[in-house]
């Protein structure tokens, strides 16, 4: 099912705001530390019962990602699966609408591509939305952690974000504490989509 198999869940901090302290930006867009600049437009799948799994579409493969647990104050993900389309259509009945933790409908193809899979079976069902996110990400190290400022649109309504990841959690907690992220609330993409959609408070 999947190509992450010996892949170490790593824990994260994220966090969304519509503003963020400038000194904590200075840090992570420091033009002499940043890695790179990287800019998508993906599709993520939302369903109001699922807190777990994030799924998302992009370039013609999806991703889905699993929550492990809270520890610390960090989340830890897991990376759960990576498949390409076109996609089975037993596949997405036995493997993707168990993520949703819903009913799969009835399926009239044998494989679907993404663009089939969002309007023939997303945007038909009274449980999932599709939401487009546009990204626009620069990459540093922190503390021997992945670091991450990004501006971020969901359906259009632009955020700024700030992340950390890490298998180590004492490299996550001396980044946050050098990046002053205590102030700020651990929100994943799930959660940050889902208020912005009406979804969750």
């Amino acid at each position: 099912m999947s190509e992450y198999e010996n892949v170490k869940p790593r824990f994260e901090f994220r966090t969304f705001a519509k503003s963020l302290d400038d000194k904590l930006l200075d840090i992570v867009r420091n033009q002499h530390t940043c890695a790179g600049f990287r800019q998508s437009v993906e599709v993520y799948i939302m369903a109001a019962g699922n807190q777990l799994n994030n799924t998302k579409l992009r370039d013609d493969k999806m991703d889905i990602k699993c929550f492990v647990k809270n520890q610390d104050g960090f989340e830890q993900w897991n990376p759960l699966a990576k498949f390409r389309f076109p996609l089975a259509a037993k596949r997405i009945q036995d493997e993707l609408f168990p993520a949703f933790s819903l009913p799969c409908p009835n399926l009239d193809r044998e494989e679907y591509t993404q663009s089939q899979f969002l309007e023939e079976i997303i945007s038909k069902h009274s449980g999932l939305v599709g939401v487009n996110v546009l990204k626009r990400r620069f990459g540093t190290t922190i503390c021997n952690c992945i670091a991450e400022y990004a501006e971020v649109e969901f359906n259009g309504a632009p955020f700024l974000s700030i992340s950390i990841e890490s298998t180590e959690l004492d490299d996550l907690n001396a980044a946050k504490d050098l990046l002053g992220l205590e102030r700020h609330e651990n929100i994943n993409y799930l959660k940050a989509i889902k208020r912005v959609i009406g979804m969750a408070n």
